[in-house]
């Protein structure tokens, strides 16, 4: 339960981060659509604004990473982990076990290799 809200989280700091960059030149994109907000704090003031909104969902998400790998269930990563080095083992016998052959490439204007006949 804990896990799942803080991958909520994650998902809505990462939206934030998204919108704060395409917003931060004032000159173009996402901020010449909010002109109001240059004006009320002026440009410098929303650069300065955006700029730390930015570093503080950037280290938020990180923080949050950090949290929700110890909030995972240990026997779900368990048994995830006995199902990848499975998958990974029957993955590794297969390949050894049928070697592939591979097939010679045909020259064009050659004819193709005949059998001798008995």
């Amino acid at each position: 339960m804990l896990y799942t809200i803080i991958m909520i989280l994650i998902c809505i700091a990462s939206i934030f981060v998204i919108l704060a960059v395409l917003a931060q030149n004032p000159k173009s994109g996402m901020a010449a659509n909010f002109g109001v907000s240059n004006q009320v704090m002026g440009v410098r003031q929303t650069s300065d604004f955006l700029e730390k909104f930015t570093w503080t969902m950037a280290i938020a998400i990180v923080a949050l990473s950090l949290l929700a790998t110890l909030a995972m269930d240990r026997s779900r990563v368990a048994e995830s982990n006995a199902e990848i080095s499975r998958d990974a083992n029957a993955l590794l016998e297969k390949t050894v076990e049928a070697p592939v052959a591979i097939p010679q490439a045909e020259l064009p204007g050659e004819a193709p290799a005949q059998t001798p006949a008995e």
